[in-house]
C-alpha cells in the first residue's frame, strides 16, 4: 500500500480534480515526483467512479482506492445495505472480501466480521478505509481463505462468497464451477464451519444452472437497481431441503419494489385481449422468469403466454413501469402508416419477430418523446402494437 498518496497536499489534489479531463491531466506534469504520476490519476478516476456508487467512501478523507476495476466490480453501497437486511448473527466471514463494501453494511448487522482478500495489495488498502470509516468490529486476513477456515476452530453464523470467474473461463457458459472459489466443489467443507452460507453470482448467471450445482437452497435473491439487475443472491442452509422461494428487489431511488414467489408452484395465468392498462416488469422479474405468478398474483391479465406484458382496466400498484393505452392497431401497412409514420416515440419489443433498430427504419420513427409503443403478439397470436402513454 502506497501511504505518500495520503500526504495531505496529494489529498487536496485528488479532491481538486475529480472529475477533470484524466487526457489532460495526463499530459501535465507531475506536481509531486515523489509518487508515481499514474498512481495520482488512478485515484483519481477511482474517486470519481465512487461518487455515485460509494458516496461513504467519497465523503470520507484519506480514502485509498484501488483500481478503477476493483471498484467498477464491487457492490453499490445500495445494494451492499439491502444484502445486509437480509441476513445478521454473531459473527460472519466474508471469504472474497474485494473492496469492502458489503462488509461495511454487514458490520453494522453483525457483532463482528473477518474480511478475508487473497490479492496482497487489496487487503491492507481496506483495513486502512475501514479505519477512516471507524468501522472497529471487523478483522482482516490476507490469503487464501481456506488457509483461515482450516485453522479457525469456530463455526460461523453465516459464511459470505462472491467467487469470481476464472480468466480462462471466458466464452464458457457461466458456472460456479469455473469460478474461484469453487463452491460447488467446496460446500461440505463450508458446511463444517456454517450452516448458513450466502452465495453472490453476477446477473448472468442462469437460475436453473445454480440450481444444478447447488444444494440445500432456500431462497434466491435477485436485486436490481434502477431496473438493472445487479447481482443474484443464492442462500443456502446446511441440511435443509424444501420449497425454494424467489425473492425480487428493484431498488428505486425513493422505494424498493418487491415481489417473490415459490420456484415450481402450479400457478394458473389468465389471458386476454389489451384492456386500458398495460404493465411492464422490472428487470427483476423479467430475470426470476416468474411471468405466469405475476399475473396470478395481482390478478391482471397476460397478453400472450410469451409476451409478459400485463394488461387491467382498473390502475393497480406494479412492480415496473405502468402505461395507459391510448390506441391498440394491428401491425400492417395501412395501420402503421397512418398512426407511426414518421412519428416520435420509445419503441420496446416483446414476443414480436422484428428488432426495435429495423422498426424504426423500416417507418422512420424518431427516438424519444412521449409515446411509447409497445409490439407484441396478442392471446389470437395476431401481431399489434399498442400506442401508450407512461404513467408517472
Amino acid at each position: 500500500m502506497n501511504n505518500s498518496i495520503l500526504h495531505p497536499a496529494i489529498q487536496e489534489f485528488i479532491i481538486q480534480n475529480t472529475g477533470a479531463d484524466l487526457t489532460k491531466l495526463a499530459l501535465q506534469k507531475n506536481p509531486f515526483p515523489e509518487v508515481e504520476w499514474i498512481s495520482i490519476l488512478n485515484q483519481i478516476e477511482a474517486r470519481a467512479k465512487a461518487k455515485e456508487k460509494l458516496p461513504t467512501w467519497f465523503a470520507a478523507s484519506d480514502i485509498i482506492y484501488p483500481s478503477k476495476v476493483s471498484v467498477e466490480q464491487t457492490s453499490s453501497e445500495k445494494t451492499a445495505f439491502y444484502k445486509a437486511s437480509l441476513i445478521s448473527g454473531d459473527n460472519l466471514i466474508d471469504l472474497t472480501g474485494g473492496f469492502g463494501v458489503d462488509d461495511y453494511y454487514f458490520s453494522k448487522k453483525f457483532k463482528s466480521v473477518i474480511h478475508c482478500e487473497i490479492n496482497e495489495e487489496l487487503s491492507p488498502i481496506v483495513a486502512h478505509n475501514f479505519e477512516q470509516l471507524k468501522v472497529e468490529n471487523c478483522t482482516f486476513f490476507q490469503g487464501d481463505s481456506i488457509h483461515l477456515l482450516e485453522k479457525e476452530n469456530k463455526k460461523f453464523d453465516w459464511i459470505y462468497i462472491d467467487p469470481s470467474r476464472r480468466n480462462d473461463a471466458k466464452g464458457k457458459v457461466f458456472m460456479l464451477k469455473d469460478c474461484l472459489p469453487n463452491v460447488p466443489e467446496l460446500l461440505d467443507f463450508y458446511f463444517e464451519k456454517s450452516d448458513s452460507i450466502l452465495i453472490k453470482t453476477a446477473p448472468l448467471l442462469d437460475i436453473s444452472a445454480g440450481l444444478s450445482e447447488l444444494k440445500n437452497v432456500k431462497n434466491i435473491h435477485i436485486i436490481a437497481l434502477e431496473n438493472e439487475v445487479k447481482e443474484l443472491l443464492f442462500e443456502i442452509h446446511k441440511n435443509y431441503s424444501g420449497e425454494i422461494t424467489l425473492k425480487t428487489a428493484n431498488i428505486l431511488k425513493d422505494r424498493t419494489e418487491v415481489f417473490e414467489f415459490i420456484l415450481g408452484e402450479e400457478t394458473f395465468p389468465i389471458y386476454d385481449l389489451p384492456q386500458k392498462y398495460l404493465y411492464e416488469p422490472n428487470a427483476a422479474i423479467m430475470k426470476s422468469g416468474g411471468f405466469d405468478e405475476v399475473s396470478a398474483f395481482f390478478k391482471i391479465d397476460k397478453l400472450h403466454k410469451h409476451s409478459h406484458l400485463y394488461t387491467s382496466d382498473n390502475l393497480i400498484d406494479f412492480p415496473g413501469r405502468k402505461f395507459e393505452i391510448q390506441k391498440v392497431i394491428s401491425y400492417n401497412k395501412n395501420e402503421m402508416k397512418n398512426e407511426i409514420l414518421n412519428k416520435q416515440a420509445n419503441i420496446t419489443t416483446r414476443n414480436f419477430p422484428e428488432t426495435v433498430e429495423n422498426i424504426r427504419k423500416k417507418w422512420k420513427i424518431k427516438n424519444g418523446g412521449n409515446l411509447y409503443c409497445f409490439f407484441t403478439t396478442d392471446v389470437k397470436d395476431n401481431k399489434i402494437v399498442l400506442i401508450c402513454t407512461k404513467i408517472i
